[in-house]
């Protein structure tokens, strides 16, 4: 069966318009209004995720034609739309950055589109930016303009003022600079580093909601996408996930497909715990472990574990920051010492954007965000293929039992693939 919802995409014509706090401050004006809001994020992000659920109260999926794919956005929505009231899609950078960009998803899945605009040192082209957004592309479906940064409520009524007939006006956010949310090299802060979170984001909503309740938006009917199974091929397989503040980059999507898959899993420290749990498999995900080499270095409990691990030829994976942990060192400060080669910080990226890598397992999409750069002895066992480019991708190794790259798997993108990494 169908079903009938309200749903929402909040662009803005670039970054550092705000959007992640206006996203979660209308989530949580939804929320307040006694709404079941279910909210996504466009792009591989893991930091604006954290910011939502934080105002939802539920796990944040990520939407990315590239990485997940139509089915899988196609399955997420639908499912969502079975048993949320509100959908809530934040996108990534301006509407129509990247390729593929946030008004594509706004396109290929007929979501209203809203827009925040940070209205500083702007009057009345605030509504000819807004009407220049949307007639770029004919096919949106104008949701409406939400002023951020205001500085009066003078000035938020002339940005209402200055919008075409046909663009709503959601509201206006006045400009207070201790809601702003900090960031570091990798985004925004993760959410359990900001510890008035949850205030900030409660006052953020009582600015939108100043004039009254945040009507809902339009509906949008979603279809039932073709059914896709997946068979139990971890069934009785014990998987145990790094998670703390240096191993903190996990998409819900992975765990979900994990425990579809038919894993237990079990989660533990490197930083602090002194022994693995019982498991027949490891994953060490991205993360910050360059801001907790302090820790990282000095647990030798924990160094010798995974090394006894690894020697008995428990299959691993290691992703960007679990890479970087995995290394002989990083700075020059020891590590893991799981993966021959070393890792050293840099003043910029070293890796964007979308890939493909081709293991033995099979194809798995991913994505890649770094820093930091890795020397090593070995010769990769293969190259991810980037979405957009001829030149060549990430480096995967495989060391022993250990699979390692800067490339962040998303495993619903081939699960029996990633049933084999954990089992081979």
């Amino acid at each position: 069966m169908s079903f009938n919802k309200p749903a929402l995409l909040l662009s803005a014509p670039a970054s550092n318009q705000g959007k992640t706090l206006v996203s979660a401050a209308l989530a949580r004006a939804w929320r307040n209004q006694g709404y079941t809001v279910q909210a996504f994020k466009c792009g591989p992000d893991f930091l604006d995720p954290m910011i939502l659920q934080t105002a939802t109260g539920r796990a944040v999926y990520n939407l990315d034609l590239g990485m997940c794919g139509e089915a899988d956005i196609a399955q997420r929505l639908y499912q969502t739309a079975a048993e949320a009231d509100v959908i809530l899609v934040e996108g990534v950078m301006g509407l129509y950055d990247g390729q593929p960009s946030s008004a594509d998803i706004a396109l290929k899945f007929n979501l209203p589109l809203a827009l925040t605009i940070d209205a500083s040192g702007m009057a009345q082209t605030f509504g000819a930016l807004a009407a220049g957004l949307y007639a770029h592309a004919p096919g949106l479906r104008p949701a409406g303009v939400i002023g951020n940064r205001l500085g009066s409520a003078h000035h938020g009524q002339i940005l209402r003022d200055s919008l075409p007939a046909n663009i709503p006006w959601l509201g206006g956010m006045l400009r207070q600079d201790e809601l702003s949310l900090p960031e570091r090299h990798l985004g925004l802060f993760r959410a359990n580093e900001i510890s008035d979170l949850n205030e900030r984001i409660a006052r953020a909503a009582s600015l939108l909601s100043s004039n009254g309740p945040v009507p809902l938006p339009p509906t949008t009917t979603f279809q039932p996408p073709p059914q896709n199974d997946i068979p139990a091929l971890l069934s009785g397989r014990r998987i145990a996930i790094a998670r703390d503040e240096a191993f903190c980059f996990i998409y819900q999507a992975n765990l979900d497909c994990l425990q579809a898959l038919g894993a237990e899993l079990s989660f533990f420290s490197p930083l602090s715990d002194q022994q693995l749990p019982e498991a027949d498999a490891i994953w060490l995900p991205g993360g910050y472990p360059e801001l907790n080499l302090g820790a990282l270095s000095g647990n030798q409990a924990m160094r010798q574990a995974l090394q006894q691990a690894w020697q008995q030829g428990m299959p691993m994976l290691a992703e960007c920051g679990g890479m970087m942990a995995a290394s002989d060192s990083i700075n020059a400060s020891p590590t893991l010492g799981l993966l021959p080669g070393a890792c050293q910080m840099q003043t910029r990226f070293q890796g964007l954007g979308v890939q493909f890598a081709s293991l033995p397992e099979g194809e798995l999409h991913a994505h890649t965000f770094h820093y930091s750069s890795f020397n090593s002895p070995l010769t990769a066992l293969s190259h991810a293929r980037k979405q957009n480019s001829q030149k060549p991708g990430e480096a995967i190794y495989r060391h022993g039992s250990l699979t390692a790259s800067y490339l962040h798997f998303y495993f619903p993108s081939n699960p029996a693939a990633v049933a084999r990494l954990f089992t081979s």
